[in-house]
């Protein structure tokens, strides 16, 4: 990952999005990756985009952070998606 899980101040609209805002937040990294709006949110998603990339990390990992860090895990996949966007590598 290019942020930590917990690095929201490193892009604070996308922070917001996710704490006032989250099902419109999870849309957008469902859309960027162009798969269904209820998909963003899941395990699912979080391994397809890791393995993708090739960041380093399990099932397991995707799992528990998307059980007991759903919002800040979602945030993440948006600033890195954001990130690459610039680079041109997405």
């Amino acid at each position: 990952w290019q942020t930590g899980l917990m690095d929201c101040c490193s892009d604070c609209g996308v922070c917001c999005c996710g704490m006032f805002c989250f099902p419109c937040l999870a849309c957008q990294v469902a859309g960027d990756m162009n798969e269904c709006c209820l998909c963003g949110t899941s395990v699912a998603m979080r391994t397809l985009y890791r393995t993708r990339y090739n960041i380093p990390g399990s099932i397991c990992s995707d799992f528990c952070t998307t059980m007991w860090c759903l919002t800040c895990s979602v945030c993440q996949m948006k600033r890195d998606i954001k990130r690459r966007k610039e680079l041109g590598i997405f």
